[in-house]
């Protein structure tokens, strides 16, 4: 009987280059896309009779695996593995891969085009439009402007080199700063956050990681300032953030990550007209949604065949 691999991730369809490559390598893909919560009994049962699964950014939690009896290796169709519980699967001897590289290059041209959006107020601007209205308010230019990177990781470093081509001064905090990537200047964490015009987040949550940008930092941005994060909703205290977009802290924020998606309806950020909310677009281009589904795949078909995936995030 065929190995069956679990496809959770929802551009992944039956006939698609993915489903050929693990058919092609005698394996049987199941498609159950996830498409928000599931309910308790299909969390228990997602993984029976399952060798290999690939997954979107669903939480993976430990009672889900402790049935996964035939489980060997989980992929995720993307970077972020902070919903699965890696300790868990570690201790249930289940791989854990992710996809890097696969995405950068979108997630840094939506992030400059979220910047773009909030400089020039496009998001109300076209909104104005559509009612009749005609507005000619001013925006701002990018050049000249600060970005304030955190994070230095392939996303972050795409997203510094766009941000120099605008003409923008590229402030980064990193743990690893690279000193031979140009114009790129590296500082400390409160220097970037205090000066920049454009916070852009580009670093990693984790399972007790707790949250980057609370209140006393928000306190601590320009006035004037926008907050980017196409990385972690975890990283963004949201209440407090919608404290500060109503009370003038920050000018705005534009996110494409939340800390419960989708937006929840009594979300405090919902109506807030200084905040460009998006639906965790950042890395699905058709030609990344490519790279990841097959990155993803490899690592289930070397798992299984007793090889060494290539992005395992469990050693």
């Amino acid at each position: 009987m065929a190995a069956r691999i679990l496809i959770t991730t929802d551009y992944l369809q039956p006939g698609d280059t993915v489903d050929q490559l693990l058919r092609e390598r005698g394996l049987e893909p199941v498609y159950s896309p996830f498409r928000g919560p599931r309910t308790l009994e299909e969390r228990r049962s997602l993984f029976d009779g399952i060798s290999g699964a690939i997954l979107a950014s669903e939480p993976v939690t430990a009672d889900m695996l402790t049935g996964a009896a035939s489980l060997r290796v989980i992929a995720r169709s993307g970077v972020g593995y902070d919903s699965i519980d890696v300790q868990a699967a570690v201790e249930q001897g289940i791989r854990v891969c992710n996809a890097p590289g696969t995405n950068h290059h979108s997630v840094a041209e939506l992030t400059i085009g979220l910047i773009i959006m909030a400089a020039r107020r496009l998001a109300e601007v076209t909104s104005a439009v559509r009612q009749g209205r005609w507005p000619r308010e001013a925006g701002h230019e990018l050049r000249g402007s600060t970005l304030g990177i955190i994070g230095f990781g392939p996303s972050g470093r795409a997203t510094a080199s766009l941000g120099i081509a605008l003409g923008m001064t590229v402030l980064v905090s990193t743990a690893h700063p690279d000193h031979e990537s140009g114009a790129v200047h590296f500082t400390d964490l409160d220097t970037v956050i205090r000066q920049a015009d454009y916070l852009s987040l580009h670093t990693r949550g984790g399972q007790g990681a707790g949250t980057l940008i609370d209140a006393s930092r928000m306190q601590a941005m320009k006035p004037s300032a926008v907050l980017i994060n196409t990385a972690r909703g975890s990283l963004v205290d949201e209440a407090a953030l919608a404290t500060a977009l109503s009370d003038g802290t920050i000018a705005g924020a534009a996110l494409d990550v939340l800390e419960s998606e989708p937006l929840p309806g009594g979300s405090p950020l919902r109506g807030l007209g200084n905040a460009l909310i998006t639906s965790h677009l950042a890395g699905q281009t058709v030609e990344a949604r490519a790279r990841a589904g097959l990155a993803a795949a490899h690592a289930v078909i070397d798992v299984l065949e007793n090889r060494e995936p290539a992005h395992p995030v469990d050693r």
